[in-house]
């Protein structure tokens, strides 16, 4: 007779007939870990299969398992997995837009974010865009060595469809020419819509060859401005390269404490652009108005009124259109409570005079630091005569300080201004450059104590700050408004409680003193 117990197996041979041998509990276990394993690895590879042919038909039960199939999301963003795609919007293209931007890194920047809702105004199929090459700057950069390009097309892809390139069929190589035109500046919704959307009907392809300033700042459907902001803050991410160096950047700032970003833009290209030639020498004044006439002839477009007029510095300057000096800088910096333990980080390109104009700010913050200071030439190596791509490391830093001060309300002061509202209302001292002007001479010729001047300075800079406030409208003078992007307030809050994030009376008061200068 044979018994067999529930925890043995039968073995059989010619040496032993009918030998049982006892299963161990070790067995047991190991056997029902390796079923559940297979069976488990099955299931999912069925689940994948059968997601990639019917993407809806498991969803109910995926989302079920969902918490064990996908990694956590510190670890998604350690492994650089790629977000979900939107879901495509489907529409009828009216036609295709070529677009050639204009300018520095942020005008381009300014003008892809528009670009983008003229396309999706209009149902127009978007082009990649091409960058400028041809100004002044000769930055061979194309756009996917600054920008992800990959990202920008399927990050905006629920609203625009974007391509690399037009199709063959109106390539010049099959004698095919797109039509030609820049926009007219400041124009609104009614303008695009009747005036540019026709002309896709009949040309097809449709190339703006400059197209800074060529969207209105207000007057906007709420859902395009909405859209200017998507591309800009979400739609436009650096390559991997400038990223990884730029986050590296901020890294080494940030581990030797709080600092201030001061885009210093007493830059060559700058003073020949304002005519500004204050604290230069003779020499350096008739080197900057040839290089003018030189930009001028780089793009004609651009500064038509060189020509016309005589730029006269000390007028511009008492006005408050020309970049402080680095000395003007200096002075200011200290009124505002800033001293010697201060880290600052110099954003912009080659100081004009060089360090003979650093001097006087070296000598008062010794902690300055550039990028070229903070890192190994081989890292900057392959940025070189690159300046987009230099300013876009320079961009990421300033987003990152914790006070950002520019010294000329350019592009790339006005872009971050907004940018840093966008993140939290990130403090930005703005300088108003007419009142500091009169300050400062003041103060030099010893009419103004430095009590009396450093009060002064800090009293006219206590709402320019960053706190959050309405953009300024003109009726009939688009030139003379706040700048979308300097202030893009659509953005910036959502629900019935915007009016009191946006009214300047209830904002919060930022004080300015010595024991709070970060």
């Amino acid at each position: 007779m044979e018994v067999r117990s529930e925890n043995s197996i039968q073995v059989r041979s010619d040496k032993f007939p009918s030998t049982v041998i006892p299963r161990t509990r070790l067995q047991v276990w190991f056997f029902r870990v390796c079923s559940s394993i297979l069976l488990w690895t099955c299931l999912v590879h069925i689940v994948a299969v059968a997601e990639l042919w019917h993407p809806r038909l498991l969803t109910g039960f995926t989302s079920r398992i969902s918490w064990i199939t996908r990694p956590p999301l510190r670890l998604q963003h350690s492994l650089h997995s790629p977000p979900p795609l939107v879901p495509s919007r489907y529409y009828r293209s009216n036609g295709f837009l070529k677009v050639s931007c204009n300018g520095g890194l942020n005008q381009m920047r300014a003008a892809i974010c528009d670009m983008v809702t003229v396309a999706r105004l209009l149902n127009l199929t978007l082009v990649v865009p091409e960058l400028d090459k041809k100004s002044f700057w000769a930055d061979p950069s194309d756009f996917e060595d600054i920008f992800d390009v990959r990202h920008f097309i399927d990050s905006l892809r629920d609203e625009v469809r974007i391509v690399r390139r037009l199709p063959k069929r109106f390539s010049s190589k099959y004698g095919f020419e797109a039509f030609q035109m820049p926009p007219v500046s400041w124009s609104n919704e009614k303008y695009y819509l009747e005036q540019i959307l026709p002309l896709f009907s009949k040309h097809k392809v449709v190339h703006f060859n400059r197209t800074d300033t060529r969207l209105a700042n207000n007057g906007i459907p709420l859902a395009l401005q909405k859209l200017r902001c998507r591309v800009n803050f979400q739609g436009l991410k650096f390559t991997s390269q400038i990223e990884t160096l730029g986050l590296k950047l901020v890294r080494i700032l940030q581990e030797k404490g709080p600092f201030v970003a001061l885009h210093l833009r007493y830059e060559m290209d700058m003073l020949a652009f304002s005519g500004c030639t204050h604290g230069c020498t003779v020499e350096e004044a008739e080197e900057l108005k040839r290089l003018r006439f030189v930009m001028f002839e780089a793009d004609r477009y651009a500064y038509p009124w060189w020509r016309e007029k005589e730029i006269v510095s000390e007028e511009r300057r008492q006005q408050g259109l020309c970049p402080l000096t680095p000395e003007e800088a200096t002075l200011v910096l200290q009124a505002l409570g800033f001293t010697k333990e201060t880290q600052i980080y110099i954003a912009s390109g080659e100081i004009y005079g060089s360090e003979r104009r650093l001097a006087p700010l070296r000598a008062a913050f010794p902690r300055i630091v550039k990028k070229e200071t903070l890192l190994d030439p081989a890292e900057l190596q392959q940025f070189q005569n690159h300046s987009s791509q230099m300013a876009a490391l320079d961009f990421m830093v300033t987003l990152a300080s914790n006070t950002f001060i520019p010294t000329y309300d350019g592009n790339m002061a006005k872009v971050v201004e907004g940018h840093r509202r966008y993140l939290g209302f990130k403090k930005s001292i703005l300088p108003d450059r007419k009142k500091l002007v009169e300050l400062l001479d003041l103060h030099q010729n010893g009419t103004l104590p430095w009590n009396d001047f450093a009060l002064a300075v800090r009293q006219a800079h206590e709402k320019r700050m960053g706190q959050p406030f309405h953009r300024r409208i003109i009726p009939d003078k688009p030139k003379e408004e706040d700048y979308f992007y300097a202030n893009p307030q659509e953005c910036l809050c959502e629900g019935t409680g915007c009016e009191d994030v946006l009214d300047p009376g209830k904002s919060s008061k930022v004080t300015m003193t010595a024991g709070e200068q970060l």
